[in-house]
């Protein structure tokens, strides 16, 4: 019985968990550039000898725990918005971009000129430009009309002022999702992209399908609920067979 309630339990930690995922990729439903998490759950069998494996003991002793998550690496839908300093990917890149915590990577290119002259995301952190065509750091925009290419040059009635740097990572590298759009990537993992290009005046909407996050958000807090009485119905039979069978013994 022990064993069952440990199950219940470790069950209910997972969903927990799962439950502030699904919460989390529901409320970046407007972000722009968000990339959804997904849960990994994998299943880890206790026992405290060997034993002939028989669903009983399948049953009470696979505990169910949350492996991780991953990223969703999908793309979003590209949305027209007329305004010529937003700019969207198209294929698998990411803007790179400083920020107080050091070199970071984003879909979101809702970007500005900030006070200094210089293009920043919506949240004031430095895009980084080409090196070969500027100084280390970002790119100084000049007043005027901006147009930015399919390969990043961005230039100002006509003249070329920098190059927006897009890079691409290799199947399988892990990127951590930092909050908003934000990823971390570890060092010297990108690479100066190959297979990606630049749709100026559009932005790139959150990869999360409403309609699937609100099910899964559903199904999740039905699985806590169940998990969670059944805990407290083994905690009851647990607190009888102390009350009434061990003071017969």
């Amino acid at each position: 019985m022990d064993s069952g309630f440990y199950a219940a339990c470790a069950g209910l930690r997972a969903q927990s968990l799962a439950l502030e995922v699904s919460a989390h990729n529901l409320a970046n439903l407007n972000t722009t550039g968000f990339r959804g998490q997904q849960t990994d759950f994998q299943s880890m069998l206790a026992k405290s000898r060997p034993t002939v494996p028989n669903l009983l003991n399948l049953a009470t002793n696979n505990f169910s725990v949350l492996e991780g998550t991953h990223l969703d690496l999908t793309a979003g839908n590209l949305q027209p918005t007329g305004n010529p300093l937003d700019v969207a990917i198209e294929g698998g890149g990411f803007f790179a971009v400083y920020t107080p915590n050091g070199v970071r990577y984003t879909r979101n290119g809702s970007f500005q000129v900030s006070s200094t002259g210089q293009l920043v995301t919506s949240s004031g952190d430095l895009v980084l430009g080409d090196p070969a065509l500027k100084d280390k750091g970002g790119i100084n925009v000049p007043a005027g009309a901006a147009s930015i290419a399919s390969d990043g040059t961005l230039s100002v009635n006509g003249a070329v002022a920098g190059s927006i740097q897009l890079f691409e990572f290799a199947p399988g590298t892990m990127l951590d999702s930092e909050g908003g759009s934000l990823l971390a990537a570890p060092a010297g993992s990108g690479q100066p992209a190959q297979k990606s290009m630049l749709k100026q005046g559009a932005l790139e909407s959150s990869n999360v399908n409403p309609i699937s996050a609100v099910v899964t958000l559903i199904g999740v807090q039905r699985e806590a609920e169940m998990l969670q009485r059944a805990m407290s119905l083994f905690d009851t039979e647990f607190n009888r067979i102390a009350t009434s069978d061990l003071p017969k013994v």
